[in-house]
């Protein structure tokens, strides 16, 4: 049998989850530095940014609950986006701070294969509403006139749908498939989380049907709904170029310039991850972008949203300002 260290005298079975065998009980996370003072400063840094994305995200997702002028097809696909990037975070951040200032930095089989569920879920749900969003202000600005009935709530109700549903399908279908392999030698995640291609990096055998899965997922789930982002942007802009007045057309790009912002940089750390070549993959290029795409982008994505907003901005306002009254009156 081959067996992987475990911290100090602990040893263990490498092969997971498979029926009348030994299963692999902790994986354990490779350190970021062996310098505790770098350790302690990226802990505060990225507990500074996963407060400030908790609340910035709450904030705005209880202002348009709140706020009847909000109760638009634009504002219901920012609410799900705030709702999503609060799981988005808390799926990764905890353990991930966790690890950085602990001893234990390992993590359970169980508690492995739901980080990853719940990452891929998240990850994979974003792409869908980013598109949606698109699609959203593409029939706001190329079809005007039609927009109340093309956006009915009864269709933003089914886009919201269909996007979480394919994020779950595919993230409970990747982790199924990655954890029902052997995995063997170091049981050692060279990353800060369970992340798909740092775990399949441990399992023994021919893992190339997973590495193509992904890769399939990748480029149906990741490239698809951004290629509807590009054709709706497309017709945005053949549709801005026509009008008449300049006040017109900079109204029209100013509603889509957040969203636009966000997909920059979403997208862009997304596919350098994920749809490059393995032999191109860095561990330490690969954290970095796993951090910039699971803190600073959530972290940053209210802020773009509510500084470039009157309304948001004005419901935020509404909307701290009620929490004060109560507490005053509490």
């Amino acid at each position: 049998m081959i067996f992987c260290p475990f911290f100090q005298d602990m040893s263990i079975n490498c092969s997971l989850w498979q029926e009348n065998s030994l299963s692999v009980k902790r994986f354990v996370f490779a350190k970021f530095s062996e310098v505790s003072g770098e350790c302690f400063l990226l802990f505060t840094l990225i507990l500074l940014m996963f407060l400030v994305s908790l609340s910035g995200n709450a904030l705005i997702a209880l202002a348009i609950c709140t706020s009847p002028v909000l109760h638009t097809p634009m504002y219901f696909f920012l609410a799900n986006l705030s709702l999503l990037e609060i799981g988005y975070t808390c799926s990764v951040i905890p353990k991930m701070l966790q690890s950085l200032v602990s001893a234990a930095q390992e993590i359970s089989q169980e508690g492995c294969a739901t980080q990853m569920f719940f990452f891929s879920f998240f990850g994979i749900t974003e792409c869908c509403l980013l598109a949606a969003m698109a699609f959203d202000r593409c029939m706001a600005i190329c079809s005007p006139l039609h927009y109340a009935t093309r956006m009915s709530r009864g269709v933003c109700a089914h886009l919201a749908i269909i996007s979480w549903g394919m994020g779950y399908i595919v993230g409970l279908g990747q982790t199924n498939f990655i954890f029902s392999l052997d995995f063997c030698g170091l049981c050692e995640i060279d990353h800060f989380f369970c992340e798909l291609p740092p775990v399949l990096a441990l399992a023994c055998g021919d893992t190339s049907q997973n590495e193509t899965a992904i890769f399939v997922a990748a480029v149906l789930c990741i490239s698809s709904p951004f290629v509807l982002i590009i054709y709706s942007y497309v017709r945005i802009l053949v549709a801005v170029l026509v009008m008449p007045s300049p006040e017109g057309r900079h109204k029209a790009l100013s509603t889509c310039s957040s969203h636009l912002l966000v997909v920059t940089l979403f997208y862009g750390s997304a596919s350098i991850t994920y749809l490059r070549p393995k032999s191109s993959h860095l561990p330490g290029m690969d954290k970095l972008l796993a951090l910039f795409y699971t803190a600073v982008t959530s972290m940053l994505n209210p802020i773009i949203y509510s500084l470039r907003n009157k309304e948001v901005k004005a419901a935020l306002r509404r909307t701290l300002g009620l929490k004060k009254v109560l507490a005053i009156n509490g």
